[in-house]
């Protein structure tokens, strides 16, 4: 991947990533009216915690020009996301069992139940590797 193709694609990386945590807490949560969202896992998903996941899509688009350039920030964003992928896991191990049920009433909100751990690892995932990118150059 030459210098321009891979600076392009750590930017639409970091667009995809803002507005995956920004659009993805809106609909997950209905635009904050979904107590079941919100019930479901409270120290996470709190109305609080929901708006400050949406602050670190904004973050992620705030840096995404200049992203390739700023390993610690990367490496920021790369803990940050494995704390949720932690998270998720904690949450699937207690209750997952749960999901079937949830798929009955809300598929969407077992859909986003079931994955979206697998999404943050990808992200954290991402994160490191243009953090090490930069640290190479």
């Amino acid at each position: 991947m030459n210098k321009s193709t891979g600076n392009r694609f750590i930017f639409l990386g970091f667009i995809a990533a803002g507005f995956t945590n920004i659009i993805g807490m809106l609909v997950a949560s209905g635009f904050f009216t979904n107590s079941a969202f919100h019930e479901l896992s409270p120290e996470v998903f709190s109305d609080f915690g929901t708006f400050m996941i949406m602050v670190w899509g904004l973050a992620y688009l705030a840096v995404a020009k200049q992203a390739h350039q700023l390993p610690t920030i990367c490496f920021v964003f790369a803990f940050e996301k494995a704390i949720y992928v932690y998270t998720w896991v904690i949450w699937i191990g207690n209750k997952s069992d749960m999901l079937p049920i949830i798929r009955e009433e809300t598929p969407l909100l077992a859909l986003f139940y079931s994955g979206y751990g697998i999404i943050d690892l990808a992200y954290a995932l991402f994160f490191a590797w243009v953090g090490i990118r930069a640290l190479q150059k």
